[in-house]
């Protein structure tokens, strides 16, 4: 038991200092290439901050463990916007204004309810994953679209351009590319064969250990993102992390899981956890869409507090389930 603690411990720590080489041997690569930092920020550096869950997803899928994949895509969102969002508004009072986020919640929205839709027949296809990995692509090109025409300064491209490295020589954005991918990769089987070996050991599913220890480790880089963003004052880019994210995990991580291996879906999954979900994600959109005088949407510290303690509340009944398995 010990050996699969250390083993999700390291995996993580290394998944995530790889996902950064890799990102920054990425952007580098691009940029020296002449790619438009735009371009570069909205899909390399979008893409960079789930890779971890895109990774753990693809190889739990190639080891059989589709259930780890699903509960971590699920679960890392309930853990984005409860835990993420929960404790950054604790520290500081989120205020939303960016016209981005006007348009990407309710898309959020809709995509995470076309998901449930997919899945609502108790099976994840390799169709399902096609479609959702299809809808990733125009969300993408939407994306970047919308940021080309529309003109407008906003704050969520402008920070995602700031991780673009200014002068990489290709040399080393190879190195980076090609080091950080082979880490990635080696990290994921790491984490992935430590969780499978803890839900043996207690005799749960791997989704509930996707829901639990890896929902929550593969959320902390966007928690210390969000963090220092709010300390910043960019109240915009903090939100923006979670919006980008989820949809990232429902449609990527989701999608790389079903394309690679078709799996039964847990009811807890339709009953349980994708309705928790889906609530948090239509509280969120009416607070940080705004309904106040001041004309934008103000999640403040006992809003965070009240979603700190319903993911506490969701993960304790997650470990008494565990418990009573395994006793």
């Amino acid at each position: 038991m010990l050996w699969f603690f250390l083993g999700i411990l390291c995996g993580l720590a290394v998944l995530v200092w790889s996902a950064d080489r890799f990102v920054a041997g990425a952007a580098g690569l691009a940029k020296a290439l002449g790619v438009s930092t735009l371009i570069i920020g909205l899909t390399v550096v979008a893409f960079g901050t789930s890779a971890p869950e895109m990774l753990v997803s693809a190889v739990a899928a190639l080891q059989g463990n589709s259930g780890l994949a699903i509960g971590n895509a699920i679960g890392s969102n309930i853990a984005n916007m409860a835990l993420l969002l929960g404790v950054t508004a604790i520290i500081a009072p989120l205020t939303v204004h960016s016209n981005t986020l006007n348009r990407e919640f309710p898309l959020m929205l809709i995509v995470m309810v076309a998901a449930l839709g997919l899945l609502w027949n108790g099976m994840l296809s390799r169709m399902d994953g096609l479609l959702l990995l299809t809808g990733m692509v125009a969300v993408v090109l939407w994306t970047i679209h919308l940021a080309r025409t529309s003109g407008a300064r906003d704050p969520l491209i402008e920070e995602l351009a700031e991780e673009i490295p200014a002068h990489m020589p290709k040399g080393k954005a190879w190195w980076l590319l090609a080091s950080g991918l082979v880490l990635l990769l080696a990290s994921s089987k790491l984490l992935v064969w430590g969780a499978v070996g803890i839900a043996q050991y207690y005799g749960v599913s791997d989704l509930v250990i996707g829901l639990t220890i890896i929902a929550i480790g593969t959320s902390l880089p966007e928690l210390a993102a969000s963090i220092m963003a709010a300390r910043k004052n960019e109240h915009d880019i903090a939100v923006g992390n979670v919006v980008g994210s989820n949809l990232f995990n429902i449609l990527a991580v989701l999608g790389i899981a079903g394309a690679i291996a078709p799996t039964e879906v847990e009811e807890a999954v339709l009953y349980r956890d994708f309705p928790l979900m889906l609530a948090l994600s239509v509280v969120l959109y009416l607070v940080a869409r705004g309904f106040s005088r001041e004309g934008h949407g103000i999640i403040r510290r006992w809003a965070g507090l009240v979603l700190l303690v319903v993911f506490l509340v969701y993960q304790v009944s997650l470990f008494l389930l565990v418990k009573g398995v395994a006793s």
